[in-house]
Order: structure tokens, then sequence, then C-alpha cells
């Protein structure tokens, strides 16, 4: 099983990168399996949040939160702490939007690609980066997983980030 930890604040779409993962990973296939489900309380937006997403080739029953994830996507480097990487699997990876480099992580300055695209968060791009580093996902699957899930008006931006993230860390 591939186990992946979102962090984001409220309102930044952590939780919808986790939706979408899922629903790539399981486009066309009746033998993939996925669970994606979000942590929070009553917070408001700008607030902490976690979100996971289970990828398997057997039903997910498994539905606690991720301890030791192969992936961790940080969407704002203010969550970013060198703990994290005790969260992660053996040869785990933690991908950090940020403008800086930071030390043990795959920095990328994700703000740079939603800015091109006139998106308000990074969400969708970090899934390019995402699908770009992990071969987890095709760059078709996500498309597909944009259109299904994502409003009308939107889905060419958010396409189109993605693929640019995807191609970019290629």
């Amino acid at each position: 099983m591939h186990e992946i930890i979102w962090l984001g604040r409220g309102g930044q779409g952590a939780f919808t990168a986790a939706k979408l993962l899922g629903a790539a990973f399981t486009s066309g296939s009746n033998d993939k399996y996925a669970l994606a489900f979000p942590s929070f309380g009553p917070e408001r937006r700008g607030a902490p949040v976690r979100a996971f997403t289970k990828l398997s080739d057997s039903p997910v029953l498994d539905r606690s939160q991720t301890e030791h994830a192969d992936y961790i996507v940080v969407l704002d480097d203010t969550l970013y702490s060198p703990e994290l990487s005790a969260l992660l699997k053996e040869n785990g990876r933690l991908i950090i939007n940020s403008k800086e480099n930071i030390e043990g992580t795959l920095s990328f300055d994700a703000e740079k690609i939603a800015s091109e695209f006139r998106l308000p968060t990074v969400n969708t791009v970090m899934l390019g980066l995402l699908t770009g580093l992990s071969g987890l996902i095709s760059e078709d699957n996500a498309v597909n997983a944009v259109t299904q899930y994502m409003p009308e008006k939107i889905q060419e931006r958010n396409i189109n980030a993605i693929l640019k993230a995807a191609r970019e860390v290629v």
C-alpha cells in the first residue's frame, strides 16, 4: 500500500488534492483501490489541516491516519518541521512548497506555477509534482480526475498546472 500525507491550511485544498489523487489512481481500473480522508476539527480557514490518501491493489480496509508515509506533501512551508521526517517510510520523500531550498526535502516554488495559471491555491500544482516524482499515477489519470471532480470553469487552469509541474520535476 502507498500512503500519502497532505499538510495544508484550511482553504488550501489539501483534502481536494488527496481526493484527486485517489480518483486518479483508480481511474479506468477495477483492480485499484483508494481511500482519501481529512483530519481536522472545528477549525476555520487558515488552521492546519491533514489529509491522507491510501492507494492499493486490494481494498483499503485500514481507515486510520497514516503513521508512516511514502510521501508527505506540504502545501504551506510554515507547516514544515524537521520532525516530519520521522513520519516517512524508508525511502519516503518529503515534498514541500517553498521558495527556500530546505535540506532533506524536495523544495519547489509551487506558488510560481499557481500564479501563472491564476490559481488561488497550490494543491493541484503539488499533485502535479507528486505525479511527476512518484509514478503512482499517470498525467492522463490526473487530468481525468480533474475533469470528473472539479467544476468545468476551473478545469483547464488546474490541468495545465498539474501538467507543467509534473513535467518540471521529471
